[in-house]
């Protein structure tokens, strides 16, 4: 038996630890975990990342390392 947030047992003393909360599956869908949909962003992110990499070259004439050196 509960009463306020702590637990009445059955000879009527009241317990006052914690009183732990309900478990349950949080359903995320099919958006997590190593899905195709995780691995098309991803893919994606790397190409952004991998072509923003060059294009820093290109235009400082210094890789990411020789930039981070010069700071």
């Amino acid at each position: 038996m509960r009463s306020n947030g702590a637990i009445v047992d059955d000879q009527g003393k009241m317990n006052n630890f914690a009183v732990e909360p309900r478990v349950y599956v949080d359903e995320q869908g099919d958006r997590t975990g190593f899905t195709a949909y995780a691995e098309l962003l991803n893919g994606r992110l790397a190409m952004i990342g991998f072509i923003s990499l060059i294009v820093l070259e290109v235009l400082t004439g210094h890789g990411i390392f020789g930039l981070l050196t010069g700071l």
